[in-house]
């Protein structure tokens, strides 16, 4: 069964009960270091794709579209896989992003998303 799924902006602190701590945007935000993001990976490939968050912009009027095309993406995505091991393989998984909106972000649909397809019997 996977473990607890949360999401969490990478230039907020980390908390000692972030658990496995995946960076899931597809480039390094600005201004944090490798040191102060305190990663244990980044997984660029399960974020949206360029052209995709490019159209999206982070436009709050787009939201339900962004969703509905990234969430087709990820139905496809390999890397999700890899993001399903480190979920089987630790209790708590935090994804790290840095758009500003706690709400309207990338991370959140990719949360929902994977939570949707938990394999109880796993």
């Amino acid at each position: 069964m996977a473990g607890e799924l949360r999401t969490r902006r990478v230039y907020d602190p980390p908390a000692s009960d972030d658990g496995c701590r995946v960076l899931v945007d597809r480039l390094w935000p600005r201004g944090v270091s490798r040191e102060r993001a305190s990663l244990d990976t980044w997984l660029k490939d399960v974020a949206p794709s360029p052209g995709l968050r490019t159209w999206w912009g982070h436009d709050p009027e787009r939201l339900a579209e962004f969703t509905e095309r990234y969430r087709a993406e990820l139905d496809h995505n390999p890397a999700v896989d890899t993001l399903t091991g480190l979920r089987r393989e630790h209790p708590r998984v935090t994804l790290l992003y840095a758009a500003r909106d706690p709400r309207v972000n990338h991370a959140v649909v990719l949360r929902d998303w994977l939570l949707e397809h938990d394999d109880p019997t796993r």
